[in-house]
């Protein structure tokens, strides 16, 4: 589904808040993602999933990085996100449902730092890159 040019600004705006932030805002998902639905740590057993774990941090900032990438590349969503695709298809065998999951802790990590640049047409345009990010992740699932 293509964006249309306030929805990419509107995206690269709170990106360009986000990225200097991204292990820490990432990790702030990732701790949200857990506690508000504990189903997801069975994908992380090895992972130490306590409250301020550097683990969780680290596996949130890449999350964070990877949406960062897709920013870049916002055209071509598939195409940039191809080898996470075959990852998280093949390999992990993540359940789909947990992307829209993850999906909606970031929007609320987004709208707790950026109350100011969060605006509703904000949140649609990243729902609808979340969403679209989750459905190029998606897409290899057979």
């Amino acid at each position: 589904m293509p964006f249309s040019g306030q929805e990419k600004q509107d995206i690269t705006n709170i990106w360009g808040k986000v990225a200097g932030n991204a292990d820490n805002l990432g990790g702030e998902a990732m701790e949200r993602l857990f506690r508000c639905y504990p189903q997801t740590k069975t994908y992380f057993s090895k992972m130490n999933l306590e409250h301020g774990s550097p683990a969780v941090k680290a596996q949130g900032g890449k999350v964070l990085k990877a949406v960062g990438l897709a920013t870049q590349h916002i055209d071509n969503l598939s195409g940039a996100l191809s080898a996470l695709s075959d990852l998280h298809a093949h390999n992990l065998r993540v359940d789909p449902g947990n992307f829209g999951l993850l999906n909606q802790c970031i929007l609320v990590v987004l709208a707790v730092h950026f109350p100011e640049d969060f605006t509703p047409c904000a949140h649609a345009a990243w729902d609808k890159f979340l969403a679209s990010i989750s459905a190029c992740l998606t897409s290899k699932y057979r």
